[in-house]
């Protein structure tokens, strides 16, 4: 089965949001085994929105529907598939009494537009929005399936998958499952390198490298049977690619630096704390993200003025005025100090020039220091020079300092 992806709304073709369903809906239908083919955005505009539906008519099997469902005059979806199909519209009661319940439920009136969302095509197969006050529906016609769903994510993900799923799941064959292995510390030309062969000779599973801020992920895909056990495909190339880039590989799909750490401090039963300066909290704010934090992150500190620096942590004055506060000698007193402060198990501390402004030629804009003391009289520090803008610098930074974190724990 063939598929493709129609966005309904003028705001994503304004670019005031992006059209994060389509790669949601893409992952998803890839996974059963069918294909999508065309993704396409279209404004809140009937005749537009019927030279589309003629198109995907033509190409797609099925034709899936994002957005328009709403409650105000410009959403169009429900009554243009109608037109388009030649079908009577009707108001489902069931759907009424659902609508009525969450708006009294939430203190707020039921209007015309609320009860228009009620409204759906002759013979179509209602989806119940449990989060939201606009219902979806399939409906088959002409051998087409067409599936509308509501706009916002948080409706549109949880309808798809309790509803939509079951329905589709029959009618895909291959199917498509990715994983990723995340891996920071490594560039992905050397990435590359060390896994020339598997990429020139990949076949089923394929590799793709994506980059990110500092990170580079690789992408393997497998198309498999769609009974198949797809781990029987992954597990002797990943097993390969493990042994080739060891600790860099951090985790798979939708790992994060900051969730690996927590799990790690967690399971070492280990207390942190983080001085941050060019970062400006950005590490904390990455970690208290994370559930369960809370255990093992004892005290965090924006240490942004060199005052700051010689008061909360002790950084001695005669460091700052002869090296710097940008430098491995403040680095060091900083995750020193920190830890010492607040008692912890760890100290992590970072210290650069995010820009654009207050670089030099001997310490230019994208120059970070990272360091961690850990234990007794473990400690280390790293350098970087970094590129990019002011809110990438900072992003990296955090990242650098979290793996300098991981791999810290790791070896001890």
């Amino acid at each position: 089965m063939n598929a493709e992806i129609i966005a309904v709304g003028s705001e994503l073709l304004l670019g005031q949001i992006s059209n994060t369903n389509a790669l949601y809906i893409s992952k998803v239908l890839s996974n059963i085994g069918i294909n999508v083919f065309y993704h396409t955005a279209v404004g809140d505009n009937r005749n537009r929105i019927l030279d589309v539906l003629n198109i995907a008519f033509k190409r797609s099997d099925l034709i899936v529907l994002t957005g328009g469902l709403g409650p105000t005059l410009d959403d169009l979806t429900k009554e243009t598939l109608a037109e388009f199909l030649d079908l009577n519209m009707y108001i489902d009661d069931q759907s009424v009494n659902t609508i009525e319940k969450y708006m009294e439920q939430r203190g707020r009136p039921v209007t015309a537009g609320n009860l228009k969302q009620a409204i759906f095509p002759q013979g179509a197969l209602i989806l119940p929005n449990e989060h939201g006050t606009a219902p979806g529906a399939i409906i088959k016609k002409f051998d087409k399936i067409y599936v509308i769903l509501p706009g916002p994510p948080f409706e549109l993900k949880p309808m798809f998958e309790k509803y939509c799923l079951p329905y589709l799941a029959d009618y895909g064959e291959d199917r498509i499952v990715s994983r990723t292995l995340n891996i920071y510390g490594m560039g992905e030309s050397l990435i590359e390198e060390k896994i020339k062969d598997l990429l020139i000779h990949q076949s089923n599973p394929t590799i793709a490298t994506l980059a990110g801020y500092g990170d580079v992920k690789l992408r393997l895909t497998v198309k498999c049977n769609r009974y198949d056990e797809p781990e029987a495909w992954f597990k002797p190339l990943e097993s390969e690619i493990r042994c080739r880039l060891g600790s860099f590989i951090y985790g798979t799909d939708d790992d994060t630096l900051e969730n690996v750490v927590t799990s790690l401090l967690g399971k070492n039963s280990l207390t942190l704390s983080i001085a941050e300066s060019c970062t400006g909290g950005l590490i904390s704010d990455l970690l208290t993200n994370i559930p369960g934090i809370s255990k093992n992150l004892i005290e965090s500190l924006v240490v942004y003025s060199n005052e700051s620096k010689i008061t909360r942590l002790h950084v001695k004055e005669t460091t700052l005025e002869t090296y710097g506060a940008v430098s491995e000698q403040t680095a060091i007193e900083m995750c020193k100090g920190i830890k010492e402060l607040s008692r912890s198990n760890i100290g992590l501390a970072v210290t650069g020039i995010a820009g654009p402004d207050g670089g030099t030629d001997l310490k230019p804009v994208g120059l970070v220091y990272t360091a961690i003391a850990y234990g007794h009289d473990n400690l280390q520090v790293q350098k970087h020079q970094l590129i990019g803008d002011r809110k990438r610098i900072k992003k990296t930074a955090a990242n650098i300092a979290l793996n300098l974190l991981r791999l810290a724990l790791i070896e001890n």
